[in-house]
C-alpha cells in the first residue's frame, strides 16, 4: 500500500532540513528521509568537524610559533586525538539531537530513516514502505570518488580520516586540491609527516598561478612535501605500508593513505535510472534556474544538481526553491556570484572570477594587488603570507573577481562580494574610510592603483 504525501524530501543536508520546516509550516505533509544522519554533509563530515580540526592544529601552530611574537614557551606539547575527536563529535551531536527533536515535536514531518530509492517518477520506496507524492525534493549530496586502483588498497576518505583516533606515522594524500591541503596541513600540524601527491603541474589548478605558487610556499615552510606531475600513480599494499610508484621512478611510502581526489553524486544510490529524471555523465542532474528537473514537480538541491557544491549554495538553493513555491519566483542560480574559500591557514577567500577566467572572456581586467607583507596589521600579527588581488572590468569599473589570501581572507573577501552583488563601482569600496588597524583597510588603498592585465 502507498502512503501518499504532499512532499517527499530525500536527504538532510543543508538545502533539504530548511525546506522540510518550511513546507510543514505551510501545513504540508512531509514525508523526510535520511539514509545515515540527519545535517547532511556539512555538519557531520563536512565543515563542522574540519573546522574544529582546522582550531586545534592553529593551536599547534600557536605554541610552536610562540618565539615569533616574543613568547618564551619551554616544555612539550602533542595532539591528543581522542580529545580532538571527542570535541568534534561533541559538536555535531548537540547539533543533530537539535534536529531530532525539532523533527520530533513537528506533526506534519513523518521521518523515514533508511535509504530511499526510486521507483518511478513520483514513488519512492525506503526500506519495506513505498511512498508517493508529487513534490519530490532531492538532497542527496555526494562522496568522495575512489578510483578502481585503491579498491583494494586500504586508503581513507574524508569522512573515514575524521574518525581516526591515533596520529598516522605518515600520511600520503593522494590530490593536491581543496580537501587534500586542508587535511594535509592540519595532520602536519597535529605531529604527522605529510606528503601530498599531485597529478598536475601545480595545487589547486582551478586557482590562479599566484594563488598555487604563494599556497605551495607555505604549506613547504610548514613542512608538508610534495610530489607534482604524478601522471601515473600505482599503488600497492604490504600488510603495514602503503606505497605509491610514481611515473615509474620514484617511491613513496606511508602510513595512511588520504584520497582526496574528487567526488561523485549520490544519485546512483537512489537508483535515478528508474525514473525519466535527466542526469549528466557524471551523474549530477540536470536543473533548471529553479532547481526543477525535467520532470515537474520535482527539484535537486545541493550537491547533486553540480550547480556549486557547497554548503552555501546548497542552502541558497533551498532559497531559490521556496522562493519558486510560495513568492515571486525572483531568485534564480543564475544570479548568484562564485564565491568559497580554502580553508587552510592562512585562508583564501574567492569571489567572482579567477584573472584567467576574465582574461579568456576578452575582458579588459584591471587589478589592484597588494602583499600581506606590506600590510601592517597583518606584520604585527607576524603573519605576512599571501596577497589581495581585486579584478575591475575597465570598461564598467565593476568589480569582477577577487582573491584574498592571508590572515582573515575567508572573511575578508564578503565585504568585496557585497560590492559586486549590488553591481557598484569599485569606487565606492576605493573611496570608504574603514577602520583602522586592519586587513581590510588596504583594500581601498589596493584600489587606488589599477593595473592593466593582458596575461
Amino acid at each position: 500500500m502507498k502512503q501518499k504525501f504532499d512532499s517527499i524530501i530525500i536527504g538532510s543536508g543543508q538545502a533539504g532540513t530548511p525546506l522540510l520546516f518550511s513546507l510543514a509550516s505551510k501545513g504540508k505533509k512531509v514525508a523526510f528521509i535520511e539514509k545515515t544522519h540527519v545535517g547532511g554533509t556539512c555538519l557531520n563530515v563536512g565543515c563542522t568537524p574540519t573546522k574544529t580540526y582546522v582550531a586545534s592544529a592553529r593551536r599547534m601552530w600557536d605554541i610552536k610559533h610562540s618565539n615569533d611574537v616574543g613568547v618564551d614557551f619551554e616544555g612539550s606539547f602533542r595532539a591528543n586525538m581522542n580529545a580532538i575527536k571527542d570535541r568534534k563529535d561533541a559538536l555535531i551531536a548537540k547539533s543533530v539531537q537539535g534536529i531530532h527533536s525539532a523533527i520530533e515535536n513537528n506533526k506534519h514531518i513523518h521521518f523515514f530513516k533508511g535509504e530511499a530509492h526510486f521507483v518511478s517518477d513520483n514513488v519512492v520506496s525506503v526500506n519495506d514502505e513505498i511512498l508517493t507524492a508529487d513534490e519530490i525534493f532531492i538532497n542527496v549530496g555526494g562522496r568522495a570518488f575512489v578510483p578502481d586502483e585503491y579498491k583494494d588498497i586500504p586508503h581513507l576518505t574524508n569522512v573515514s580520516i575524521l574518525n581516526l583516533k591515533e596520529l598516522p606515522k605518515h600520511l600520503i594524500i593522494v590530490g593536491g586540491s581543496y580537501i587534500g591541503l586542508e587535511f594535509g596541513q592540519i595532520f602536519k600540524r597535529f605531529g604527522s609527516k605529510v606528503t601530498i601527491i599531485e597529478r598536475g603541474e601545480r595545487i589547486i589548478s582551478r586557482e590562479d598561478i599566484a594563488i598555487s605558487d604563494e599556497i605551495l610556499k607555505f604549506l613547504k615552510a610548514d613542512g608538508i612535501e610534495f610530489v607534482l606531475n604524478a601522471k601515473k600513480i600505482t599503488p600497492s599494499y604490504n600488510g603495514n605500508q602503503v606505497s605509491l610508484k610514481i611515473n615509474d621512478d620514484v617511491e613513496v611510502s606511508g602510513s595512511h593513505l588520504l584520497l582526496a581526489i574528487g567526488r561523485k553524486p549520490n544519485t546512483d544510490i537512489v537508483k535515478i535510472e528508474n525514473t525519466t529524471i535527466s542526469v549528466n555523465e557524471r551523474g549530477f542532474i540536470n536543473v533548471n534556474d529553479y532547481c526543477e528537473t525535467n520532470v515537474k514537480g520535482i527539484f535537486a538541491l545541493g550537491d547533486c544538481n553540480g550547480k556549486g557544491a557547497f554548503t552555501h549554495t546548497a542552502y541558497n538553493d533551498y532559497q531559490i526553491v521556496e522562493n519558486y513555491l510560495f513568492a515571486d519566483k525572483s531568485r534564480k542560480i543564475s544570479d548568484r556570484i562564485s564565491t568559497y574559500g580554502l580553508f587552510v591557514d592562512p585562508p583564501l577567500g574567492r569571489c567572482g572570477m579567477t584573472k584567467a577566467e576574465a582574461l579568456s572572456k576578452g575582458i579588459n581586467v584591471l587589478e589592484g594587488k597588494r602583499e600581506m607583507s606590506r600590510i601592517a596589521r597583518a606584520k604585527e600579527k607576524a603573519e605576512t603570507y599571501g596577497f589581495m588581488s581585486i579584478l575591475v572590468d575597465a570598461d564598467t569599473d565593476q568589480i569582477i573577481g577577487a582573491s584574498v589570501l592571508g590572515t582573515g581572507g575567508d572573511e575578508i573577501v564578503t565585504s568585496i562580494l557585497n560590492v559586486m552583488y549590488a553591481k557598484k563601482s569599485y569606487k565606492l569600496i576605493r573611496d570608504s574610510v574603514v577602520l583602522h588597524p586592519t586587513i581590510s583597510e588596504l583594500i581601498p588603498t589596493t584600489l587606488e592603483k589599477l593595473k592593466a592585465i593582458h596575461e
